[in-house]
């Protein structure tokens, strides 16, 4: 539980204003960690399909519509 809200924001922003990167610095660190994975195997996937149907199943999940309901507004027609 953090008892200092305050002192932890303030802490935040020094942070975040010694800190700032430049896109070069983070592309750099990007294509790092790509190599990297590239190196120990990760990428590119053997099976780019693998797990297809997980991917499916959430999209379908998430993007569901409701159909429209009728006479939505009956003060309207009133």
């Amino acid at each position: 539980m953090i008892r200092r809200k305050e002192l932890l924001e303030e802490i935040e922003k020094d942070l975040m204003g010694r800190n700032r990167s430049s896109y070069l610095e983070n592309l750099r660190i990007f294509e790092a960690m790509y190599q990297e994975a590239k190196h120990f195997g990760v990428l590119p996937p053997q099976d780019p399909l693998e797990g297809i149907e997980v991917d499916i199943r959430i999209a379908r999940a998430v993007n569901v519509r409701k159909a429209p309901r009728k006479n939505r507004s009956r003060s309207r027609q009133e």
